[in-house]
C-alpha cells in the first residue's frame, strides 16, 4: 500500500459523528490518530494537551486526544505545537462542524456568524498552524469535510449550506496555491449521515416567524433523512482512501443517489431543479 503523507494524521471534532468514525478506521489502519476535541481532560504539565475522555474513539495506542477548539486561535496553537513536539503530522482531516437551521431572514447574524467561525473559520484557523509544518517538512494532505449542501443548497439550510460553499472555493484555491510546496487538498461530500450532527443542529426559529410552520416541517423531513442516511463509516473510509493518494481528486461525493442527483442537476435546468427541491421541503 502507498502511503505518500506517512501514517500519522489529525482529525478535528474527532468525538463524535464522521470524525470519530475516521479515527478509529485510520488507527485500525496503524495510523497513529491525532484525535482533536474540545472536550479532553488534560493530563497535567504546563504543556500537556494529550488525554482521555469517554467521547473520544476507544483506548488504543494509536490513539492520542488532543484539546483544541477550532474556535479559538491559543487553543489551536497550542494543540498543533503539542503535535509538532510528538512527530509531527503528514494529513488533517477537518471534521469539526455543527448545523443551523432556520429561514434565511430570520437567523442572526450571531447564529449565522457562529456557523462560520466552527465550520469555514475554524478549519482556515487550524490550517495556518498545520500548513507551515507541512511545508518544513515537504509533503501534506488537507482534507476537508464539506458536503453535498454545498453544491445542493436546501431550504431552511442557506447558512450552513453557504459555509460549506465556502470551505468547497477555498479548498479548490488552496489546492492551486500549496501544490508549488508539495502539498495537496481535496474535498469529501457526504449526503445524509446517520450521525450526531441532527440532534445537535440548532434552530433559529422565532416565535411569531412566518416560516416558522413550513421551517419545522422541512426540518423535520431533513432530520428523518439524516437518521435513515448512510453509516458514518462511508464518508470514512473515502478518507482514508484519499489520504493514501498521491494525486488526489478535487472532491468525492459519497454515495452514488447524491453523485447521481449532483449529475441531474448539472444537466436539467435550473428552475426546474429548484421546484423539485422545494416541493420536497414543503
Amino acid at each position: 500500500m502507498s502511503y505518500p503523507y506517512g501514517k500519522s494524521i489529525l482529525i478535528t471534532g474527532a468525538s463524535s459523528g464522521i470524525g470519530k468514525a475516521a479515527a478509529e478506521f485510520f488507527a485500525a489502519d496503524g495510523w497513529r490518530v491525532f484525535c482533536a476535541s474540545r472536550h479532553v481532560q488534560q493530563s497535567g504539565g504546563r504543556n500537556a494537551q494529550a488525554g482521555n475522555n469517554q467521547d473520544l474513539p476507544p483506548h488504543s495506542s494509536n490513539l492520542t486526544a488532543v484539546q483544541m477548539d477550532v474556535t479559538d486561535e491559543e487553543s489551536v496553537a497550542r494543540g498543533t505545537a503539542f503535535i509538532k513536539d510528538n512527530g509531527g503530522v503528514g494529513v488533517v482531516l477537518h471534521c469539526a462542524g455543527f448545523g443551523i437551521a432556520g429561514a434565511a431572514e430570520d437567523t442572526p447574524d450571531a447564529d449565522a456568524r457562529a456557523q462560520f467561525e466552527v465550520n469555514y473559520f475554524g478549519t482556515l484557523r487550524v490550517n495556518r498552524h498545520i500548513l507551515p509544518m507541512f511545508r518544513e517538512q515537504g509533503f501534506g494532505l488537507a482534507i476537508m469535510m464539506s458536503s453535498v449542501a454545498g453544491r445542493l443548497p436546501l431550504p431552511y439550510q442557506s447558512h450552513y449550506s453557504a459555509s460549506k460553499y465556502a470551505i468547497d472555493s477555498y479548498t479548490e484555491s488552496l489546492r492551486m496555491e500549496c501544490k508549488q510546496f508539495g502539498l495537496n487538498a481535496a474535498l469529501v461530500e457526504p449526503g445524509d449521515t446517520a450521525t450526531g450532527f441532527t440532534g445537535a443542529r440548532r434552530m433559529a426559529v422565532p416565535e411569531g416567524s412566518p416560516y416558522r410552520e413550513m421551517c419545522e416541517r422541512a426540518v423535520a423531513r431533513m432530520a428523518k433523512d439524516e437518521e435513515n442516511g448512510a453509516p458514518a463509516s462511508l464518508p470514512a473510509k473515502a478518507c482514508l482512501k484519499l489520504a493514501m493518494s498521491a494525486n488526489p481528486p478535487v472532491r468525492v461525493t459519497v454515495g452514488f443517489p447524491y453523485k447521481l442527483i449532483l449529475f441531474l442537476r448539472r444537466i436539467l435546468p435550473a428552475r426546474f431543479f429548484e421546484s423539485v427541491l422545494g416541493k420536497m421541503y414543503r
